[in-house]
Order: structure tokens, then sequence, then C-alpha cells
């Protein structure tokens, strides 16, 4: 195996992505969060931005969906 200049450029090693990759990994997204407890009308309300970032704090979320159903 070489060691050339085309494994060295990862820009060209690396597959591009696509459209229907990220709308994919949004939809999970949001489906991990309604499972966590967050409402489904809600989390569809929500920029792809914020879903991101509730994504990466699951305990935060389960304590905002906790702290909603109290008010409920």
């Amino acid at each position: 195996m070489g060691t050339g200049r085309t494994l060295r450029k990862e820009s060209h090693v690396r597959p591009c992505k696509t459209e229907a990759g990220k709308r994919r990994r949004a939809d999970a997204q949001r489906r991990r969060l309604v499972k966590l407890g967050l409402g489904e009308e809600e989390v569809q309300l929500m920029s792809a931005e914020n879903v991101r970032v509730l994504v990466q704090r699951p305990a935060v979320v389960k304590k905002l969906a906790a702290k909603k159903t109290e008010e409920k």
C-alpha cells in the first residue's frame, strides 16, 4: 500500500454529504428528542440547529420534558 498524494488529500478521499443523508440524520435526531420526552409538535417547530444542540444533552432534555409534564 502506497503513501501517495491521494491518501494525504482527505477532501478527495472522503465522500461528500448528500441532502438525503442530512435529512435522514435530522429526522433521526428529531425522533430521538421525541423519545426523550419532548412533544412531537414542539420538536417539528424547532430549527435544525436547536435540535442538534438538544440531542447533545439528553439529561437536559429529560429535565425539560419532566418540567413541562409537571406544569400540565
